[in-house]
């Protein structure tokens, strides 16, 4: 894939660049800085128009906020944003519409989409995706669209959000064979003894699919992280095509994540980690959380009907009198997963019902 690589900056190019925030709320050409006033800490009267007097917005509770809307064709570039305070990453949710449809392709919680999806931040160095101290969020996934693109935020609590956010997009024809980005959070607060997290289901299409970041908190003593991975592709029902050997296999890691002497261990590389590890505190963080990246940027795995993805909660616990120093055995954790692919249309019928993050313990 040459969307991340160093040779076409070279090239010639009719693409026009452009960037929405804050400060330039269009992104039209010399519309940046032209504020009288906003969120700035100087009134424009005491610095003058372009000494950053509206470099962020408020979302009340309740209300959603329009971040971008833009008439194409054109590719989305990079997004960053952060907020004020930290604890909205899990009570506000991020969306993405192509092309005017009254559905949204993206629709995940904000820290869950730049993959902090406890509320406590972590940092992310990966080539899509960079979370950066303290809670400067980015991603750099490209996103063409062909008549309109357009980003929203919805704030779910009672209480306001501050909102610092730039989105950086070009215009300019995009190709024929160009698909649509597309992501999906879903959740199992608990995963029923003995059955499988869905992270996502129905989808129909032609596409590829490109990510995926697992919240993870424990219910359970012992290890968690035996759940296969299993992709179910273009008619699938029982067995999938693709199966993994194990949650941290999948991520990266081996003989889970376990360093002996340090034990569980992060890492951050260019397309998959275990970047988040919150371990109980003796009080009142009881759970061990965890968060994990695996992008499919090398590797996408492509679809050319449906897609199916599943993983397994299934961790290991002593043996009972058998002789055997462990077993299997099937655990109810707490899993949220954020599904990432591109697809041949700019909505799917299989997005689920929008989160209700509020009734969903969010730490």
């Amino acid at each position: 894939m040459t969307t991340f690589g160093l040779d076409g900056l070279s090239r010639r190019s009719r693409a026009v660049t452009r960037s929405i925030s804050a400060e330039n709320f269009t992104g039209a050409k010399s519309g940046g800085g032209r504020a009288t006033e906003g969120t700035g800490a100087v009134a424009a009267d005491r610095l003058g128009p372009g000494w950053k007097i509206s470099p962020s917005i408020g979302i009340a509770g309740g209300e959603t906020a329009t971040l971008a809307s833009v008439e194409g064709p054109g590719t989305l570039r990079h997004l960053w944003c952060t907020t004020a305070p930290h604890q909205a990453w899990r009570s506000t949710l991020l969306r993405v519409y192509w092309e005017d449809e009254a559905e949204p392709a993206v629709e995940v919680p904000l820290g869950d989409f730049f993959c902090n999806g406890w509320n406590t931040w972590s940092q992310v160095s990966s080539v899509p995706v960079a979370s950066n101290p303290n809670g400067g969020f980015n991603a750099y996934w490209p996103m063409p669209f062909r008549r309109a693109a357009r980003i929203t935020l919805e704030n779910l609590s009672a209480d306001p959000v501050t909102l610092y956010y730039q989105v950086d997009y070009e215009l300019a024809d995009v190709p024929e064979d160009s698909r649509y980005f597309h992501a999906q959070w879903r959740r199992s607060h608990p995963v029923p003894y003995g059955e499988v997290h869905t992270l996502l289901d129905g989808v129909r299409g032609e596409g590829s699919y490109v990510g995926t970041y697992l919240a993870w908190g424990v219910n359970s003593p012992g290890w968690w992280g035996e759940g296969e991975l299993k992709f179910y592709l273009d008619g699938d029902e029982e067995f999938p095509t693709i199966c993994g050997t194990g949650t941290e296999d999948y991520f990266g890691g081996a003989w889970n994540f376990d360093v002996p002497g340090q034990g569980y261990t992060a890492y951050t590389t260019p397309y998959l980690g275990l970047n988040q590890i919150l371990r109980p505190d003796g009080l009142y963080s009881s759970q061990q959380r965890f968060g994990m990246y695996r992008w499919h940027v090398l590797d996408p795995i492509h679809f050319a009907d449906d897609l199916r993805v599943t993983v397994q909660s299934l961790g290991i616990g002593p043996g009972q009198g058998n002789g055997l120093p462990h077993r299997y055995r099937p655990t109810s954790d707490d899993i949220a997963s954020t599904s990432l692919f591109y697809l041949d249309a700019p909505s799917s019928a299989s997005r689920p019902g929008a989160p209700d993050l509020l009734t969903l313990e969010v730490d």
